[in-house]
């Protein structure tokens, strides 16, 4: 039996753990013509920015959610609504497509 894992087994280089030196810093003339270059940030990347904060202040999973879901399923009254489902993939296909534009 071969042993993947373990003291005795180093990792195995991929080639993706290459050390990429810095620029050296310039001084003079290019220094400071890099200090006087913007950063534009876009407004998609600002709607972005602003998408990612309020999905990290949601809860990962809604807890009354659940409840309500595995109850319906425990009295067999849940019903799932393929109509309901491929609208809302479209949806999100829809909207992720328009960030990526």
């Amino acid at each position: 039996m071969t042993k993947i894992i373990g003291p005795d087994n180093p990792p195995v280089p991929t080639g993706l753990e290459r050390i990429t030196p810095r620029p050296a810093i310039t001084s003079g003339a290019a220094a400071s013509a890099e200090s006087a270059s913007e950063v534009r940030i876009t407004q998609q990347a600002r709607q972005l920015a602003a998408l990612e904060k309020a999905v990290q202040t949601l809860p990962a999973v809604s807890d009354a959610r659940v409840a309500a879901i595995r109850l319906a399923i425990a009295q067999g009254s849940y019903e799932v609504a393929p109509e309901r489902i491929a609208e809302k993939l479209l949806k999100m296909t829809q909207e992720l497509d328009a960030l990526n534009h």
